[in-house]
């Protein structure tokens, strides 16, 4: 198939994405306060070699050049995050005007090369200062997050039209608050049902504040998401499917749209009820004008007694199929159709695919990056969203993840994303294959 963008409307938004700890480097500079990320990272096996994202992509001193290398290759839209310790460097009351400089700077300088600034106010790494207060399991986060959000708005809204108030909390609050594989490193349903519920609350607080101070935004959240399928037609697998659908899938978007949480599914939730208060149900709720989804694979799910809460164990991709990504993930373009049509259910009033991408393993031979494997995904995708969009789905954009290689997280440097190769030790960027065809892709060539 041979995609054109003009199939897509001249109002379909084409971009890219990144987040704040995963390029900015500096972690320490300016003024700039710990986040959870750089706590955990100093922890003995926690990041894959001992790698750390005090320097990563350095995008703190090169964003001059990387914001005038995405103009040179047609993007028009960049999707970032702020990190809330270089704003806040303790998460509430001193301010770093430093840190608020900088993204003065890299805002207007977007602005200035015609790119729209899409900001994503919370990418994972909370101020250290607010998780010694246990961070997303204390309550009283819900008013730390929604006066950050407030500044930010009140600050940077006169150019920024664009909001993210959450990248992803289904990931950040099971992977942080309740296996510890990601930062803060908290374990257990003491840690993970709080962050939950305050996480779901400042999603919906995060979205109205917005609303409520400017009338001239766009503002939503994003929604991790995997086409979940039972392994078998076993009637065990289709419910240990389910659990997990309800988990991975439905978990944060429900309460926003008044549905509340799915504890039909997920017995275990009955536990948020010890800590809602008065008034709660309607605190969930919010009008966004967009959500995003975040889709990358499916899972593929069988019944699994010993497994507690869920009942469920993940079917390994590499045991099921030949082509997995360098995050052994199977490469299942069908997801993202499937994923939309399931979104747009919940009748919000745009859908943006605000994050898609592979790793794959890429070498540089000549100056140049060949990878394949990771333009035949996007391609792929890509397909899958027109025929969404040809379907009736109110899909209206695309983000690529990433734009530049980065610190992928407890997995390092090992996995690299990007349309931009990044050498980790020279910051030397060579655009990939992948991005010649993208920015071809983007200017109609």
């Amino acid at each position: 198939m041979i995609l054109n963008k003009s199939d897509f409307g001249d109002e379909f938004v084409w971009g890219v994405a990144a987040s704040a700890f995963q390029t900015e480097g500096s972690s320490f500079t300016d003024g700039k306060g710990p986040s959870i990320w750089d706590e955990f990272s100093k922890k003995k096996g926690k990041i894959f070699s001992g790698h750390s994202a005090d320097i990563s992509c350095d995008f703190y001193n090169h964003y001059i050049g990387d914001i005038a290398l995405m103009k040179s290759m047609h993007i028009n839209n960049f999707r970032f995050s702020f990190s809330w310790s270089r704003i806040f460097p303790k998460g509430n009351d001193e301010l770093n005007s430093n840190g608020v400089a900088f993204y003065d700077r890299v805002i207007d300088l977007c602005l200035e090369f015609g790119i729209t600034p899409w900001v994503t106010l919370y990418h994972w790494d909370l101020p250290q200062a607010l998780q010694q207060k246990n961070g997303w399991a204390n309550r009283e986060i819900v008013d730390h997050f929604s006066d950050y959000v407030s500044f930010c708005i009140n600050h940077f809204g006169d150019r920024v039209k664009h909001w993210m108030i959450l990248n992803e909390p289904m990931v950040y609050t099971g992977a942080g608050y309740f296996l510890g594989i990601h930062a803060p490193g908290k374990r257990g349903m003491d840690n993970f049902i709080p962050a939950i519920h305050h996480s779901a609350l400042s999603q919906a607080a995060g979205i109205n504040i917005a609303k409520q101070l400017r009338s001239d935004l766009e503002v939503g959240t994003t929604f991790s998401c995997s086409a979940i399928h039972p392994h078998t037609c076993r009637e065990k697998d289709i419910k240990a499917a389910d659990k997990v659908d309800a988990l991975v899938n439905r978990l944060f978007v429900e309460p926003l749209c008044g549905m509340g949480y799915p504890a039909e599914s997920l017995p275990f939730l009955k536990r948020i009820e010890k800590f809602m208060l008065q008034g709660d149900d309607k605190a969930l709720q919010a009008v966004p004008d967009f959500i995003g989804i975040q889709n990358y694979t499916r899972e593929v799910v069988k019944h699994s007694y010993f497994t507690p809460y869920i009942k469920s164990s993940l079917v390994s991709a590499k045991k099921r199929v030949k082509e997995v990504t360098d995050m052994e993930w199977e490469v299942y373009p069908q997801a993202m159709h499937e994923m939309l049509h399931r979104f747009s259910k919940y009748n919000y009033k745009k859908i943006y695919v605000t994050e898609n991408g592979a790793a794959f393993p890429d070498s540089v031979s000549n100056g140049k990056v060949h990878d394949p494997k990771r333009k035949n995904y996007l391609q792929s995708n890509i397909a899958e969203i027109l025929k969404a969009k040809a379907e009736g789905v109110n899909v209206e954009g695309y983000f690529v993840w990433s734009f530049t290689d980065n610190f992928e997280w407890a997995e390092g440097y090992r996995p690299r994303f990007g349309l931009v190769h990044v050498n980790y030790d020279t910051q030397k960027r060579i655009i990939k294959d992948s991005g010649h065809w993208y920015s071809g892709f983007l200017s109609g060539v």
